[in-house]
């Protein structure tokens, strides 16, 4: 991590979201992500993740959302009401769920719509696209095919590749491992990892497989039916009884199905 990974870079203050001005989506939502920092926003399909992100992103007009109360500081100063394209000027991007690369075009040229927003010149931007193919060698192998024909782990890949040609500060990475294979997920995630390290570039990605994300983040929150219900240090979450039981499936008895798990959720003491 940066050594400034105790400086607060992203603010999100009790945010609430509204779709087509009647459906509460999300709850008085708050975290922070760190300068420098890897932060998990977890939980299951339909908790609330992706609208964050987009509520954070600016994104959310487009599908008729709104957040009606709260703030959202980036630096210390509010941006909720940025355009995206501002917000991305800013340093923040999104990763899309579902990878979302142009399909018609080719690995490398993809890569390149990334630096669209660029003002610094052609050098800077052939060495950040040779330093993309640093931390993803398969897709210099695949620089010439069209990013449609390649696999969904490549694509992946390639939709992270082309937020890095942004030179971002913050990337938001919804679902990385939707699709994967766990090998692969492994893989990103330690792309991720390095990117962070050495790039000096925050993270705040959303994830519904728990047990990697903590692995690899420095801070998590748990979100359940828009509400944040849980947060802490990703070790902590770790070693969270809770958490072990109704997310890692594994109790004091040990490793309990997903049937288990599920016939359980309703002694969750947050929600009692």
């Amino acid at each position: 991590m940066a050594e400034t990974a105790g400086e607060t870079l992203l603010e999100v203050n009790n945010i609430e979201v509204i779709y087509n001005h009647v459906i509460l989506v999300l709850k008085g939502v708050s975290l922070k992500v760190a300068r420098g920092g890897i932060t998990a926003l977890l939980g299951g399909n339909g908790a609330g993740k992706t609208t964050t992100l987009k509520a954070i992103s600016n994104l959310l007009q487009s599908e008729r959302g709104e957040v009606t109360k709260g703030t959202i500081l980036y630096e210390g100063e509010r941006v909720q009401h940025l355009d995206p394209a501002a917000l991305v000027r800013r340093g923040v991007i999104q990763v899309m769920e579902g990878r979302h690369c142009f399909a018609h075009l080719t690995v490398e040229e993809n890569l390149r719509t990334g630096a669209y927003t660029r003002r610094d010149g052609r050098t800077a931007i052939e060495a950040d696209l040779e330093m993309v193919y640093g931390y993803f060698p398969r897709l210099k192998e695949r620089r010439r095919s069209q990013a449609g024909y390649t696999s969904g782990g490549e694509q992946q890949m390639c939709a992270i590749g082309r937020a890095l040609m942004s030179r971002p500060k913050t990337v938001l990475l919804d679902e990385p491992s939707m699709g994967l294979a766990p090998q692969l997920v492994e893989q990103i995630f330690e792309i991720v990892r390095a990117v962070n390290e050495n790039e000096g570039v925050s993270f705040l990605l959303a994830e519904q497989n728990t047990n990697v994300a903590l692995r690899y983040a420095h801070q998590g929150y748990i979100l359940e039916s828009g509400r944040v219900v849980m947060e802490g240090s990703a070790a902590a979450l770790r070693e969270n009884d809770d958490v072990k039981e109704f997310y890692l499936g594994m109790s004091e008895e040990g490793r309990r199905s997903f049937r288990d798990v599920r016939s359980y959720r309703r002694r969750k003491r947050w929600l009692s």
